[in-house]
């Protein structure tokens, strides 16, 4: 699979939200991040940066309800990007794993592009808000990357008390499992799985 072959471009419209995500898998980290939730915009920065994918991100959506459609989508959209970018799925590892600390929050992701959605969040997050974003929307956010990208996903806090440090490890965590589970792998020469298809 070349290089080039690893971007994708989505877009999603509706009476909500409009959103546009450009994916690159082999990038370096960059990102353009503009949602207008600050601390989302933070994470999601994390997020390219800790991957190495580069990533734009233009989001609007209807914040005067709550940040609840627009975080949602996001993931929709971003999820969707990657389902295109990785296609038939065919020469990567296939599977990701990352434990990341954040001061005294510890974070697992583990990931699996299976083709088949599953997402299993157990951050039990206590408090409500952190700076503009509300934190309910994260375990949103990260249940819609898993079902639009097709992708059986595991993120579990193992300790913290600060609620910033547990997403933003969270966030770290998955973008160290995804790019171990998109890189390209020269010993696999078709599709990672029995069947012959994910």
């Amino acid at each position: 699979m070349s290089v080039q072959a690893r971007r994708a471009e989505r877009r999603r419209e509706t009476r909500e939200t409009n959103i546009r995500v450009e994916l690159s898998l082999d990038g370096s980290g960059k990102a353009d991040v503009s949602t207008g939730i600050g601390f989302f915009d933070h994470m999601l920065t994390a997020l390219a940066r800790h991957s190495s994918f580069d990533l734009l991100i233009q989001a609007t959506g209807d914040l005067r309800v709550d940040t609840h459609h627009t975080v949602e989508d996001v993931g929709i959209v971003l999820g969707q990007a990657l389902a295109e970018v990785l296609g038939d799925r065919r020469g990567i590892r296939r599977f990701g794993e990352a434990t990341v600390p954040m001061d005294e929050a510890l974070v697992l992701a583990a990931v699996d592009l299976s083709g088949r959605p599953c997402a299993r969040v157990s951050l039990d997050l206590e408090v409500q808000r952190v700076g503009d974003f509300e934190t309910e929307t994260a375990g949103a956010f990260f249940v819609a990357v898993a079902n639009a990208a097709g992708m059986n996903l595991h993120l579990v806090r193992l300790a913290g008390d600060n609620t910033h440090h547990v997403l933003e490890a969270a966030f770290k965590a998955l973008a160290r499992a995804l790019d171990e589970a998109t890189d390209l792998d020269p010993r696999v020469t078709g599709v990672p799985s029995t069947k012959g298809v994910l």
